[in-house]
């Protein structure tokens, strides 16, 4: 196997560990009267990602292109995103799904499975056709069949609400799409139809337009709308170049919100610093160089495409993640791959580098 893609993503989850309890410990303690509530909790899904990890280690990839596998996946995540909208809301959300002390965010599995159709679909349209690249006429037969089921369910998380996971897959499915042989015409096309879409979903909704009131001006409602980005930039610029210590954080202290989930990047970087901070984004680096690596070295193009989709994936999430952070995107409610508190998004991560980890035992072994 890829010992450094294996080991680099043990290294986040360790990390990721490691900064959840130092995050919660007071808040847990606090809420649930157990300092660890939120590391147990972490560890045991951790404990089943793994689990998982070495089983589609171990389990050829070929076997995810199926028919039977692809359109089973897709079924099962299309009527787990329909039930979130007739269950109770969670945090005025219809994102969850739970079973007593167990909850499922159907959103993440949608990621993986967005990936493994796009993958299995285009690698098919391409074996039938001589050409690599999409036609012109190809728009019936290629671009809506391949796009036409993600835009079904960038439709249904829209409507739990969740733009940031929308926005994500979007990207996602792009750059899989471009790397099939989709022309920068259609994705410009697309880019340009989205962009009213977008400017709708922010301005006739009010809280995300007071979240990007609050991006251009973060100084306008520091008590309101931009509190949660005003205390992510003191925990940021707090750490300095060595940071605060371990387990001294003060934003983390009931000022940061959510800072053992989506805002745990702040914490790394006030405890530990800017050296901690670029630590945790070299690790994603060496993720993505591996993940790359092992995309072009795909013994098919399914591989290929599969691969490429699942380093896009971690990639696109993380930036976002510390996009958001230091305040240069709109806030999300995106997690840091393998690092943030989060069973569902920490599964599915570990899944995912299964399944890449076997692409690239596979292209090793060709």
């Amino acid at each position: 196997m890829d010992r450094w893609l294996f080991g680099v993503t043990i290294v986040l989850c360790l990390v990721g560990a490691v900064m959840i309890f130092s995050a919660s410990a007071v808040t847990a303690d606090n809420k649930y009267s157990h300092s660890y509530y939120f590391l147990i909790r972490q560890a045991v899904w951790l404990i089943l990602g793994l689990l998982g990890m070495f089983a589609l280690m171990r389990t050829d990839y070929r076997r995810l292109r199926e028919p039977a596998v692809v359109y089973s996946s897709m079924c099962i995540v299309l009527l787990l995103l329909v039930g979130t909208l007739f269950l109770d809301k969670s945090h005025e959300t219809h994102r969850w799904i739970r079973y007593g002390p167990v909850g499922v965010q159907p959103s993440e599995l949608t990621k993986l499975a967005v990936i493994l159709y796009l993958a299995w679909f285009l690698d098919q349209k391409r074996r039938n056709k001589a050409s690599m690249e999409f036609c012109k006429e190809d728009l019936l037969q290629t671009i809506l069949p391949a796009a036409g089921p993600v835009l079904i369910f960038v439709c249904l998380i829209l409507a739990q609400p969740d733009m940031g996971t929308a926005v994500d897959i979007v990207l996602v499915a792009t750059t899989i799409l471009f790397a099939a042989g989709m022309s920068w015409k259609w994705i410009a096309g697309g880019f340009a139809t989205s962009l009213p879409i977008a400017y709708l979903l922010i301005t006739r909704v009010a809280y995300r337009n007071a979240r990007w009131s609050s991006f251009i001006h973060p100084d306008s409602d520091p008590q309101g709308a931009g509190f949660q980005l005003t205390q992510s930039l003191i925990a940021v610029g707090s750490g300095g170049f060595t940071g605060v210590g371990l387990m001294e954080s003060k934003q983390k202290l009931f000022y940061l919100p959510e800072a053992h989930t989506d805002f745990i990047y702040a914490v790394i970087c006030e405890e530990l610093g800017y050296i901690g901070a670029m630590l945790v984004l070299a690790l994603f680096l060496v993720y993505g160089w591996r993940g790359l690596r092992a995309a072009f070295a795909a013994p098919d193009g399914f591989g290929r495409l599969l691969a490429l989709g699942i380093t896009a994936l971690v990639l696109s999430q993380a930036l976002i993640n510390f996009a958001v952070v230091l305040g240069m995107v709109p806030t999300k409610g995106i997690p840091l791959p393998f690092v943030s508190y989060g069973g569902s998004s920490l599964l599915v991560m570990l899944l995912a580098t299964g399944v890449l980890l076997n692409i690239s035992q596979q292209a090793t072994e060709t």
